[in-house]
This record gives structure tokens, C-alpha cells and sequence, in this order.
């Protein structure tokens, strides 16, 4: 039998309903919730970002396939509880694209990428002002379950919207220079909480540098973290020619091998 979207995907929804069916499906499968599916999902949608930043197609159609199973299983217990089901998250989709791309789907609109970002933003900006009638912050649907980073940069680029913002990087640099001054004093205090907060100010300011220089902070630390994994790794390396372990070495050495690393890059 030749394989199709529309049947391989009505054949997911039926293993995801076959997973679920009490007495026959799978145990661990039938135990969750909303709540307890909701960590899966965001690691798996970050599993997706890193076979893309790798390169990995092969992987990153399998996590797509991992991602997919978690809007499969949201969509199954959605509709267990009588709320809607997948043809129901699917219709709406369908629905919000269309309606926030006019210039594909209905009149003559702004053919340009920089045109249709702001097209879109006044149509989301519609549709925010619509759904949230009962709560009219400009930040109540900047969603909690974003990772911190992010969802500090989102913060502050809703506050922009209304002037509220540095005018300019270097005045952000000013702010996390009393930042991090807070920080020591919080730690010189030795209060646990002073310095979890204080920590978390100064985080919050370099998210906002990062919007400020036009960076994506979640993007900046990832790269963050691969480049120290490839240092580090390197340092592992070459330990390991020597017969040694980082477990073996000491700080002064491996300090040494990390500018070597450093350098290594440059080269």
C-alpha cells in the first residue's frame, strides 16, 4: 500500500487512541495529564532545535516525529475530556494562518518580509486584544511556561511597544554594571534568596542587552554552551595524549589548555 500524509497521520491518531484506551493501552500512557506531558513536549521541541543547529536531517526528522507525538497526545486527552480533538487544532491553524496572510490568501497585501513582520504583529495584536478582554497587560499572554531567557526578552520587547526601554546598548551595559555590583554585595551577605534575586535581575538585564543589540539571547547562549562543550572537549583531548584526565589535572593546567583551545579556533 503506497504510504500518504492524510493516512500515515490518521494511522498516529489511532496509535495515540490505542496508547490511551483504558484496560488494553499502555499504563504509563493512560497516568498522564496536561501537566505532566507539558516537560516533554518542550524538550522535545529543544531536541528539534538541535538536530537543526547540527545539521542532522535524519535526526531531525525523527524528533519531528517525537514533536508530533506530543501535539498527538495533548489532542487526545483534550479530546477525551470533551474539549476538542486534532482535526479541531488542525482546522483552527489553518484558520489563523489564513487570517494573519492576507496578502497569500485574500487581497493585495505587503509582499516584503520586513512589510509582512509588521502586518503580522498588527494581526496578532488583534487577535491579543480580542482574547484577552479580561486581562488588558500588555504582557498577560507572554506564556509562563517559556524558558526564563526567553521569556525575559519577550517581557521587554512588549514594554518597548510602549516606550519603555533604554534608548540605546551602552545604557544597558550602565544597568548591568549596577547589576553586577548588587550581586557581589548579595553574595558577600551570604542570603541565599539576596542572591538568587539579585542573580536574576542581572540575568533579566543581559536579555534585554541582547534585544538591544539585536540578538536572540536563547540563540547567543546556546552558542554559548557549544562553544564551551568544543573547548572543553578539546581539553579532554588533550589530556588524554598525555595519559591524564581533567580529574588528574588541576586547574593551572587545564586553564592553560583552554587558551590553547582558544587559540586553536583563531587559528
Amino acid at each position: 500500500m503506497t504510504s500518504s500524509p492524510t493516512r500515515d497521520l490518521e494511522g498516529a491518531i489511532a496509535l495515540m487512541a490505542a496508547l490511551r484506551t483504558p484496560d488494553t493501552g499502555c499504563p504509563w500512557d493512560l497516568d498522564q495529564n496536561f501537566a505532566t506531558i507539558a516537560p516533554y513536549t518542550i524538550e522535545e521541541a529543544y531536541e528539534v532545535a538541535d538536530m537543526i543547529a547540527t545539521g542532522d536531517m535524519d535526526g531531525l526528522k525523527s524528533e519531528l516525529g517525537d514533536l508530533l507525538f506530543q501535539v498527538l497526545f495533548h489532542a487526545r486527552m483534550a479530546q477525551e475530556a470533551g474539549l476538542f480533538d486534532l482535526h479541531d487544532v488542525a482546522a483552527g491553524l489553518v484558520d489563523k494562518m489564513v487570517r494573519r496572510h492576507p496578502h497569500v490568501f485574500g487581497a493585495a497585501g505587503p509582499r516584503t518580509a520586513g512589510a509582512q513582520t509588521e502586518n503580522w504583529e498588527e494581526l496578532k495584536a488583534q487577535e491579543r486584544a480580542e482574547k484577552l478582554k479580561s486581562d488588558p497587560s500588555l504582557l498577560a499572554d507572554v506564556p509562563l511556561a517559556l524558558p526564563a531567557l526567553m521569556r525575559a526578552e519577550k517581557l521587554t520587547k512588549r514594554a518597548a511597544r510602549v516606550g519603555f526601554d533604554w534608548e540605546s546598548p551602552d545604557q544597558v551595559l550602565v544597568k548591568l554594571d549596577e547589576e553586577t555590583g548588587e550581586v557581589r554585595e548579595a553574595i558577600a551577605s551570604g542570603n541565599r534568596d539576596a542572591i538568587e534575586d539579585e542573580i536574576g535581575d542581572m540575568l533579566f538585564v543581559v536579555a534585554n542587552l541582547a534585544r538591544k543589540a539585536g540578538v536572540d539571547p536563547e540563540a547567543a547562549l546556546r552558542r554559548g554552551n557549544a562553544k564551551f562543550e568544543r573547548r572543553f572537549r578539546w581539553i579532554e583531548q588533550a589530556l588524554a595524549a598525555n595519559g591524564l584526565t581533567p580529574e588528574a589535572s588541576n586547574l593551572d593546567e587545564m586553564e592553560r589548555l583552554w587558551l590553547a583551545a582558544k587559540r586553536a579556533e583563531r587559528a
